[in-house]
């Protein structure tokens, strides 16, 4: 659905965003209106979480989340936009205008909800059959499992009925329609035999979005049944997908606990839970995604893994590591031998053990190397050789210098070898994945634009320190008109800003930071744009000091510019000639506040 620019920007102006995130988080003010917190997006013991209530807008410095409060809430509660406009609208006591919505919009999102609310129907009647005397094997599967009824009833926990048209009666009765129960991954429609459940004779866990809608179910065959899968899950639907949900992540997402815990299944989620691991979460049936790993990187930025410990877990274990790192995400291993999962070991071991396992759990780098060492005798001279090389090709991978040395020093005492040339070993992989990396095109992803913006910030740092100031002065544009343009903001980013303050100041004769940051942009697009305007100034200085520092400040943003389109003109002596002069001219510069 769509709303207007000025709907939204009423929405906006009514939330005010301290008010808002104190919702959420505790925020404890600083200097004048700046508040700040530790993030509720990544883990982390100081706060670098900071917003600001005149410019209503916020900014990690460390996992580099920013925007405006309905950033805030897309990124909280993982809501598209139009679902922030719409949760910040009833909050504010604001009625959306029905008229938004065009024909197509209004029954896309009708047919989800009643996807959603059929769902959830059917959990219902699932749980009420696991109270009824129908249910008594499936209650005491799940007593033999040690799960008490505190957890069932938390989990929502159910049954589906030996008979194989059960619930595609039940639903019939509320007046869903068959072509609406088929979509719904709930029943199959045959002609002229009717619909015959997905799901019977098995005990069902709802599957819920990060929002705690449920979206599907997982269920658990009960007794000997020969040809038929264990465990099956809801097929795909309009409503549920599996690569961009992960089980039990509604209530993981905000867990005190650090970091969070990747399982195989729903019954090992289950059973951490009741341990009291309540950052455990497991896929959907399927192998372990990019898309779950974007999701679980809004919340964490350490992930622990505790797959099966044969060797199917091992190899799912390498793959999702790799994965995991793609994306910007360290990762540690927990060990459960002698036991196979975490169900095993906590039912035969306890929480506290595990708990330890934890506390003890290697990194993937770690956990990578040992593999790699059992495929190699190391007591064979060539053997060894050979292992040496493949540790070091994966240790140059490590853009870090520290944590490159911390892993040589720890590897090459572990595994006897010598330190001195195992770093060279290491750094000859390193040279020749750098030359590698110079011909091979740049892979766009939001790790790689995190990466690149870092290492670009102190080149961009003068214009980012002048779009800030100017937001926190506006004299600065009056005082400015004439000396800085548009175009003395190289950087495509810093030069959008400023087009958008610019327009601002000269229309309203004031600027409002948050409103510039457009509703289509993507979520990291914003992030860029608040971290521009939220970056932080030297308040404690004199006006003699403060008039030098915009002065050296709009003189290197300029003499950025003019070397920029300097190497761009080295063929057209009279453009040379012009940027030479406006160079020269920098140094009779004199700005007043």
């Amino acid at each position: 659905m769509y709303y207007s620019d000025e709907i939204i920007e009423e929405v906006r102006s009514r939330n005010d965003l301290i008010d808002v995130i104190s919702g959420y988080v505790t925020l404890k003010r600083g200097n004048g209106n700046d508040y700040s917190a530790c993030c509720p997006f990544h883990h982390e013991k100081t706060p670098s979480f900071h917003a600001n209530r005149d410019k209503q807008l916020f900014n990690c410095f460390g996992c580099h989340a920013g925007g405006n409060v309905f950033t805030f809430v897309m990124e909280y509660e993982n809501f598209s936009f139009p679902e922030a406009v719409e949760f910040l609208a009833e909050r504010a006591g604001i009625e959306l205008p029905k008229s938004e919505y065009s024909d197509g919009d209004r029954a896309r999102d009708n047919y989800k909800a009643m996807l959603k609310d059929m769902n959830k129907t059917a959990a219902n009647y699932f749980y009420y059959l696991l109270k009824t005397d129908r249910g008594k094997v499936a209650r005491e599967y799940l007593e033999n499992r040690g799960l008490t009824q505190e957890t069932i009833t938390k989990f929502a926990m159910g049954y589906a009925d030996i008979y194989e048209n059960d619930l595609y009666n039940y639903l019939k009765s509320k007046g869903y329609t068959d072509n609406q129960m088929k979509d719904s991954g709930l029943v199959d429609i045959y002609e002229g035999r009717g619909g015959r459940d997905k799901f019977w004779n098995r005990v069902m866990v709802p599957i819920l979005d990060i929002n705690g809608k449920v979206i599907g179910f997982g269920g658990r065959v009960l007794g000997n049944a020969e040809g038929i899968p264990k465990y099956i899950n809801t097929k795909e639907t309009a409503v549920f997908d599996k690569s961009r949900n992960l089980f039990a992540m509604n209530v993981a997402r905000r867990s005190k606990r650090r970091g969070i815990i990747i399982c195989e299944g729903y019954m090992d989620v289950i059973s951490m839970h009741q341990a009291g691991f309540d950052n455990a979460v497991a896929s959907l049936g399927t192998a372990f995604t990019v898309g779950q790993a974007n999701l679980i990187k809004r919340y964490s930025d350490e992930v622990y893994l505790a797959y099966d410990s044969d060797g199917a877990g091992t190899n799912a274990t390498l793959k999702v590591i790799a994965m995991l790192r793609d994306v910007g995400l360290t990762t540690r291993v927990i060990d459960m031998k002698p036991y196979k999962d975490p169900d095993e070991f906590i039912k035969n071991l306890g929480a506290d053990a595990y708990q330890e396992r934890i506390d003890n759990a290697v990194t993937g780098i770690q956990f990578e190397v040992a593999t790699v060492s059992l495929k190699y005798k190391l007591s064979d001279p060539e053997d060894k050789i050979r292992f040496t090389n493949d540790v070091a090709k994966r240790l140059s991978a490590i853009e870090d210098p520290v944590s490159r040395h911390s892993y040589i020093d720890a590897i090459a005492s572990s595994y006897g070898l010598d330190k001195d040339s195992f770093k060279a070993t290491v750094s000859k992989y390193g040279a020749l994945g750098l030359a590698e990396r110079e011909v091979v095109p740049e892979i766009n992803s939001l790790e790689h634009s995190i990466a690149k913006a870092e290492k670009s910030d102190n080149k961009n740092k003068p214009q980012k320190l002048l779009l800030t100031w100017m937001v926190n002065e506006p004299v600065l544009f009056d005082k400015l008109d004439g000396i800085v343009t548009i175009n003395d903001f190289i950087d495509e980013n810093h030069r959008q800003v400023a087009e958008k303050l610019f327009e601002q100041y000269k229309t309203k004769g004031q600027v409002d930071p948050a409103s510039i940051i457009n509703v289509s942009d993507d979520l990291e697009k914003q992030h860029i744009i608040a971290e521009i305007l939220q970056t932080e100034l030297p308040f404690e200085m004199s006006d003699g000091e403060k008039n030098q520092a915009i002065n050296d400040v709009v003189k290197k943003v300029k003499q950025e510019r003019i070397e920029y389109e300097l190497n761009k003109c080295a063929t057209d002596p009279k453009k040379l000639q012009q940027l030479i002069v406006e160079k020269v001219s920098l140094n009779k510069l004199n700005i007043s506040l």
